[in-house]
């Protein structure tokens, strides 16, 4: 599915100038990290980080505008197999990228630069952009949002270029992500198989090199499975670090935003621009830069109950390889689980479908919803208020007994999910229950730390029995970001990933 252009302007064919004309070259030679237009092609600039891509703006070797014109060519070429955008933004990102040059033109110093000036990012579509519908995945969505959210506006004031709205699965229920309404998002490792959900078109999206950087949000793991499934680092931060404005309570407290990127550094510069909370020492970037001191780490595959269901030989594999790879690294590894309550995900799925009820209840146009979404909404009505508090209250309790581990330990790692994505049209002819059964299944590991609100990250390492990427999930102590991104950034440099490509790339 080819998604419109904002004011009707076709993207299809969008001009794309030479190489060696763009870049707008402020010296003739480069060193270091730094890359040559003349030495690459657009594919390389596409995939380069979006660290790297802020940089070759601010130095000069290319241009905001050539830069977001190399996304959107890619964009045109590849979204119509990927549905990863449901549109592209095409006529107001132009005018950013320009107005970006213009700015960047008239500063004195590139100590002035904004962080990520000229870099295109892609926006989940249940997030604001103003000007823009936020369908959440449906037709039956309301007019168009008056203002930005507060995270699209930090980081359009960090220099970002917004270059659309990725797909999602209606309602962002479910970790696949599929419509009536958008159709069907494909992965770009295998377009046969789903890319994950709920924030599936930002993986794709960024697995393509679509954008180097798209926002997500995860209510109980729909940043962690999709990053998982497309190969990239994804991180759930901690509750309340980055605004999730104008819904402040997102999911009755389990909702959170956070980026999806090829590289931890790029996360690492996603929370410097939009944290709410402070920061460490130095700023995000700089903790991810960090070795960090010898850590005692915690592998435990056991799901959290009273999920049930088996946890594939690929997925347990990758946990018993970081153990040897992170004594390697000089740290000391135990096996050790958590302290799950019998019920650890009860004070997750009440919330999930509640929310989804009051979702479909501020519907304008609730006849266009599909009948799973309805029958969903059906069984959210019978969750009353009384027992959202109840479970509201409840919660410091479980997160005390679900932390008690980090007591002894730095980092919980967990396999980031317990098996593969499902194919295209899986859960096409499945009802409510069903579905939600199967999907709960396969990623296990998510949820309870929406319920304890800690930072959560998938890393990537490697590929399973049908070529598919997974990852190892990185959980964290309460507001600790900075050990995660500290830890991903040694695995990344052991092991590194951001090279990898998918089939559609």
């Amino acid at each position: 599915m080819t998604p419109r252009a904002n004011h009707h302007v076709p993207h299809m064919a969008l001009p794309t100038p030479p190489l060696s004309t763009v870049g707008n070259m402020k010296s003739p030679e480069r060193s270091g990290d730094s890359m040559s237009l003349a030495q690459t092609d657009r594919a390389e600039i596409a995939y380069a980080s979006a660290a790297t891509q802020a940089r070759m703006v601010a130095d000069g070797t290319i241009t905001a505008p050539a830069l977001l014109e190399i996304h959107l060519d890619r964009i045109s070429r590849l979204n119509p197999e990927l549905n990863a955008y449901r549109v592209v933004l095409t006529d107001s990102a132009r005018a950013a990228a320009a107005a970006a040059q213009e700015l960047l033109d008239g500063l004195e110093s590139t100590e002035q630069v904004p962080p990520l000036l000229g870099v295109p990012v892609a926006v989940k579509d249940d997030l604001d952009v103003a000007g823009e519908v936020t369908t959440r995945g449906t037709r039956a969505h309301g007019p168009a949002a008056a203002q930005d959210a507060e995270v699209v506006r930090r980081l359009r004031e960090a220099g970002a270029i917004i270059i659309g709205k990725t797909a999602v699965p209606e309602l962002c229920m479910w970790p696949f992500t599929e419509t009536v309404s958008f159709g069907a998002t494909r992965n770009p490792w295998d377009t046969d198989r789903a890319p994950g959900g709920s924030s599936g078109g930002s993986a794709a999206a960024v697995a393509a090199g679509l954008a180097p950087l798209a926002l997500g949000s995860d209510a109980g793991g729909s940043i962690r499975n999709p990053a998982t499934w497309c190969g990239l680092y994804g991180i759930k931060p901690q509750r309340g670090r980055v605004p999730t404005a104008p819904d402040d309570d997102a999911w009755y407290g389990l909702g959170v935003v956070g980026p999806l990127t090829r590289t931890v550094q790029d996360a690492a510069l996603f929370l410097d621009a939009t944290t709410s909370t402070p920061s460490p020492t130095g700023g995000f970037v700089a903790a991810a830069a960090r070795t960090p001191a010898r850590l005692r780490i915690a592998l435990s595959t056991e799901r959290p109950p009273p999920l049930l269901g088996r946890v594939g030989t690929a997925q347990r594999a990758a946990v018993h390889d970081a153990g040897k790879l992170l004594r390697q690294l000089g740290h000391d590894v135990v096996l050790r689980d958590p302290d799950y309550p019998p019920a650890a995900t009860a004070g997750f799925l009440p919330r999930y479908l509640r929310t989804i009820h009051d979702n479909v209840t501020s519907m304008p146009h609730r006849e266009r919803l599909e009948g799973r979404t309805k029958a969903m909404a059906r069984m959210g009505g019978l969750v009353s208020d009384r027992r959202i508090a109840a479970l509201r209250s409840a919660e410091a309790g479980l997160a005390a007994r679900v932390q008690t581990i980090f007591d002894d330990v730095d980092v919980l790692i967990t396999p980031g999910t317990a098996a593969g994505p499902a194919r295209i049209g899986a859960y096409q002819k499945r009802g409510a229950i069903g579905t939600l059964a199967l999907a709960l299944a396969g990623v296990p590991y998510h949820a309870v730390f929406n319920v304890t609100g800690q930072p959560a990250a998938v890393i990537p390492w490697g590929l399973d029995h049908d070529g598919i990427p997974l990852s190892l999930q990185l959980v964290g102590r309460a507001s600790d970001e900075a050990t995660l991104l500290a830890l991903s950034t040694q695995i990344e440099t052991a092991r590194p990933w951001s090279h990898r490509r998918p089939g559609v790339s």
